[in-house]
């Protein structure tokens, strides 16, 4: 079978800021760190980064005083942080940038004295992060259709934030319809999307023009890789999730001519890799990678994780 490789794929800069956080946190200060949340929603990197030293925890009343304590890439409520402080906790915040960025333009529109609107999915460890920037009411909308339901005037002046997992074209209609009820209401540019969520999905679409089948690699609990099998189902293409190797199906891919091979943005290159070699043992593959983008934005770390003479790094 020929297997094409997606490009992009896999992590991102803010995953990888994340996970060097835990490694460099467990190198400088030493084992145990504790961990709020799962770092990425990647149960393989959870394990790794366990092996080494990191303790995950669901909250921060399991973690001993004084203890270094690392928020996850996805961002918390500001209660949260506030909590850690008056705990005295060291804290290293992995908090992607682009999700950064949402909290400071949630508190920027609420201090116009706008009505805030997000974007996203309930229950997400982002949005939760998200609704807790600000001591107003945040109101959030998944679908067109929770904009109509929305119990707020018309002439209400009102600002909107995105989820960074959901791409442009996820929330094009969303936006339209927010545009279409409310006469006075703002939001970022398109540019400030996650790029990495865009790129992956626009690589995605292109691929599945050209495959029999779609594997995508990433964890079940992972809203960009889910993504990225639907767009594959959405295209008319037998798609599946899979977390590793282990979790492929040879009659799945038995008889295909092309499959085509991806990876949500928390899932590691070496997942991949096995996920090959298993198709391997189905049938003689050859493999190849479509064009597509190259990226290499870095984000920084923190400022006493870096090392001497060590760049700082793109957080554009």
């Amino acid at each position: 079978m020929r297997v094409v490789l997606a490009q992009p794929r896999g992590f991102c800069a803010g995953v990888v800021r994340a996970i060097e956080i835990v490694e460099r946190s467990i190198e400088k200060f030493g084992a145990p760190v504790y961990v709020r949340h799962e770092i990425v929603h990647n149960q393989h990197v959870v394990s790794s980064l366990e092996a080494k030293g990191a303790r995950f925890v669901d909250e921060l009343d399991e973690i001993p005083a004084g203890a270094v304590t690392i928020f996850s890439a996805h961002g918390v409520a500001r209660s949260v942080a506030d909590d850690a402080r008056a705990r005295g906790l060291p804290v290293l915040d992995a908090t992607c940038p682009l999700v950064s960025k949402v909290h400071a333009q949630s508190r920027r529109y609420v201090a116009q004295g706008r009505a805030l609107i997000l974007i996203g999915h309930a229950g997400h460890p982002e949005v939760e992060g998200t609704l807790g920037q600000v001591d107003t009411p945040v109101h959030l909308v998944s679908t067109v259709d929770d904009v109509s339901t929305l119990d707020l005037p018309a002439d209400l002046p009102a600002a909107y934030v995105t989820q960074t997992t959901l791409s442009v074209d996820e929330t094009r209609g969303v936006i339209s319809a927010l545009k279409a009820r409310f006469s006075d209401i703002v939001g970022p540019n398109t540019s400030d999307i996650c790029y990495a969520t865009q790129h992956r999905q626009s690589a995605v679409r292109a691929l599945c023009r050209s495959v029999d089948v779609l594997l995508v690699v990433g964890a079940g609990n992972s809203s960009n890789s889910n993504r990225l099998r639907e767009i594959g189902v959405e295209a008319g293409v037998p798609s599946y999730l899979v977390a590793d190797g282990a979790a492929v199906r040879a009659d799945w891919v038995r008889g295909a001519q092309v499959v085509g091979l991806t990876a949500g943005a928390s899932a590691p290159e070496a997942l991949v890799q096995e996920v090959i070699a298993v198709l391997r043992e189905i049938e003689p593959v050859d493999l190849a990678q479509m064009d597509g983008v190259e990226e290499s934005i870095v984000f920084r770390l923190p400022p006493e994780l870096r090392r001497a003479g060590e760049a700082g790094g793109d957080e554009a």
